[in-house]
């Protein structure tokens, strides 16, 4: 299927692996031209070489989590068709361990990098009447996950600043939506999952299946998600052919968000 995204440009931040990569490699296989960004030279490198086998790239050192990060990145990319807000962190912590420092950067990071950077996008999308912008969530946004409430905020945080902006595009060619993927198979799952379950030396297979049994136990799948399957959902928003999809909270999640949500 064409998406007809070719000649468009697309920004993904924390794409230099796991999900923004997939994404930045599907969105350039599809034709756009692809802004990756991160904090590691050397990741970064890496993760440009991948993508330019699908298609075009621009790599770009800077890190939308702080202001200065923002900052640089916005100069060297004043203007784009697609923002995919992907730049996130996560960990697993009792919920009287997470200190005020560990709210703030978590939000920092989760929220307000995406906020800073549709802040600026935003109304130049308006402006030329079409753009896509695209918060990656989590099903943690609908089911707070006990082991990390903070994330699950975030996670929350993130839909409310989508619908919001998709409440002001009435009428327009500009949508903004959240995808919300459940656990995806990326750098520092297998720790994570490790560091949750009862058993943590079982084999990797069994510790996976225990993280669903214990953790996640609504998932319908009852695996992890590729990566490049929300990749997939992601591009299809960023087309033209998604635009009757405006304000939404797609899921990608294997089933674990139950339908009353």
């Amino acid at each position: 299927m064409d998406l007809n995204i070719a000649g468009k440009k697309a920004l993904v931040t924390g794409s230099t692996a796991g999900i923004g990569l997939a994404i930045a490699e599907r969105l350039a296989a599809e034709g756009a031209e692809v802004v990756i960004t991160g904090r590691s030279q050397e990741k970064l490198d890496a993760a440009a070489e991948r993508v330019a086998q699908a298609g075009r790239v621009t790599a770009i050192l800077a890190d939308p989590a702080t202001a200065a990060g923002a900052a640089t990145l916005i100069e060297a990319v004043p203007d784009v068709d697609i923002l995919v807000n992907n730049l996130g962190i996560y960990e697993a912590r009792p919920f009287t361990e997470i200190g005020d420092e560990d709210w703030h950067h978590i939000f920092e990071v989760n929220v307000v990098s995406g906020a800073r950077l549709a802040r600026h996008y935003f109304p130049r999308m308006l402006a030329k009447n079409w753009g896509r912008i695209i918060f990656i969530a989590s099903e943690s946004a609908l089911v707070i996950p006990g082991e990390m409430i903070h994330y699950g905020m975030t996670k929350t945080a993130q839909l409310a600043i989508a619908r919001g902006l998709a409440e002001q595009t009435r009428g327009t060619g500009v949508t903004v939506n959240s995808v919300m993927p459940g656990p995806t198979r990326s750098e520092g799952i297998v720790d994570f999952i490790r560091s949750v379950v009862s058993d943590k030396e079982a084999p990797e297979a069994e510790r996976e299946a225990a993280f669903f049994s214990e953790l996640r136990p609504l998932s319908l799948i009852r695996r992890l998600i590729e990566a490049e399957e929300v990749a997939a959902m992601v591009a299809f928003l960023a087309s033209p052919l998604a635009a009757a999809t405006n304000g939404a909270a797609v899921r990608t999640e294997g089933g674990i968000v139950p339908t009353i949500a």
